[in-house]
């Protein structure tokens, strides 16, 4: 593949898009919008009523932000994480009171799990304690999340939280990688600069790379924020920006980590348990684990729902995983490794369509709490703004599309790691069984009614 990007395709020679990303307008017009809705949201959340129902802040947090994010990943890659307001107000403390120590080791080694584990106890603490539909427990995540970072930034170099801390960050990693958009840099350009790795180090026109990274040796969008400090400090022009197929870099994973596909393959899980909660029939459910457990409490029959939930898709990767070594050579954890990244595709799926019942299904919500803030009260109209029937087509097709572009990430890593055509297929057909199991069970959830959150 050749390493030079025709200049054509790399959007930062377009005039508009290259001068914007250029400017000192670029990111922070969208920091500030990002800025001011957080302080809304937090007041609201924390102030406002008590009653998710009537919470502008529960409204766009749950029905309006959440639902956007994992699209704004596959268009935009991590964009968000440039604009994130825990991302300004690090970079804010880091200027006043910043120490700037280096990263400790053991966060750099065990960073994602930290950020696995986070994100499983987050979910986990969501539906035990209802923070969704509480207000006040949302704003105290928010808060929560806000001392982290203070404290990170005061104490550590860049975006420490960003990178090896924040759940979100984790997740926007993961999903970032089918994102259509790909900042790079010109290998043959970068083997003659002379400006002590400005893109990294940073210069007078922008501070270094946020997220620890050499543009040179960048693979994956991973950990790109598009913060294009890279961009303004270039004093080469060797940074590209691109348009790529999606999923286009799961083919291609150089160096796959057991801990990223994991984080991969337990989202599935919690994409299923989001889904089953929210099903009309959770609370049949719920009775009858309490009667077969012998509890009637819900920490405990939640618990071995959400294990369960997790275990499954987990175990029928590790079980492929193994079957699969036995006819490729590769071990458990290098095929679970190499394999989990072809989930994603599915998990981005699932949990957009999931989302996209909130979005259409309770989307006026925004509206209307927001006119309950200025005193202005609307009457029992629905928060709908599509029907049930034309949110669930919408959801079965997104599915489908997970489901296809899973099981083409499978076989092109499969195909890329084992050049072999029977080797390839044999290592593929294992996989294509569980993906099409885990797409099976995510269109027979969607089927069922889903509850409204608000």
């Amino acid at each position: 593949m050749s390493t030079v990007t025709p200049p054509d395709r790399n959007l930062l020679h377009n005039r508009l898009i290259g001068g914007f990303l250029r400017s000192r307008w670029y990111p922070g017009i969208f920091q500030w919008v990002t800025a001011t809705a957080f302080t809304l949201i937090v007041w609201q959340l924390m102030l406002g009523p008590d009653a998710a129902h009537d919470n502008l802040g529960t409204a766009l947090t749950w029905v309006f932000w959440w639902p956007l994010i994992p699209i704004i990943f596959v268009f935009l890659g991590r964009f968000w994480c440039a604009i994130c307001p825990f991302a300004t107000l690090s970079d804010f403390v880091q200027k006043l009171v910043g120490l700037n120590r280096p990263v400790p080791k053991f966060l750099k080694s065990y960073g994602i799990w930290i950020i696995d584990i986070s994100f499983i106890l987050i979910t986990w603490s969501d539906h035990v304690f209802g923070v969704v539909e509480s207000p006040w427990g949302s704003g105290i995540l928010l808060l929560m999340l806000t001392t982290g970072v203070v404290v990170s930034g005061a104490f550590f170099q860049r975006r420490t939280f960003c990178r090896y801390l924040c759940f979100l960050g984790g997740l926007s990693g993961n999903y970032a990688r089918t994102g259509m958009i790909a900042l790079r840099a010109t290998p043959s350009v970068c083997a003659t600069c002379t400006s002590k790795a400005a893109c990294f180090n940073g210069s007078e026109k922008a501070a270094g790379c946020p997220m620890f990274e050499f543009p040179r040796t960048l693979e994956s969008n991973a950990s790109c924020n598009l913060c294009a400090n890279c961009v303004k400090s270039c004093p080469n022009d060797s940074i590209t920006l691109t348009l790529r197929p999606p999923t286009s870099e799961l083919w291609f994973v150089r160096k796959p980590k057991v801990e990223e596909a994991f984080l991969a393959v337990v989202i599935m899980g919690i994409v299923f348990v989001q889904n089953i909660t929210m099903l009309e029939g959770w609370q049949a459910v719920l009775a009858g684990l309490e009667q077969l457990v012998g509890t009637t409490s819900y920490a405990v029959t939640f618990t071995i729902t959400f294990l369960i939930a997790m275990a499954i898709p987990v175990t029928l990767m590790a079980l492929t995983a193994l079957a699969a070594g036995r006819l490729n050579g590769a071990s458990l954890a290098r095929n679970f490794a190499m394999f989990g990244y072809a989930i994603i595709p599915l998990d981005v799926a699932g949990h957009v369509a999931h989302n996209l019942f909130h979005l259409f299904a309770e989307g006026k919500a925004v509206w209307f709490t927001a006119l309950m803030l200025v005193g202005q009260h609307v009457g029992e109209e629905s928060p709908a703004l599509l029907s049930t029937g034309v949110i669930q087509v919408m959801q079965y097709i997104l599915v489908a599309l997970g489901i296809l572009s899973s099981l083409y990430a499978a076989y092109r890593i499969a195909r890329s790691n084992f050049g072999a055509a029977q080797t390839t297929w044999r290592t593929f057909a294992p996989y294509a069984a569980v993906i099409a199991i885990l797409g099976a069970i995510n269109v027979y959830l969607f089927i069922l009614p889903m509850a409204m959150r608000m």
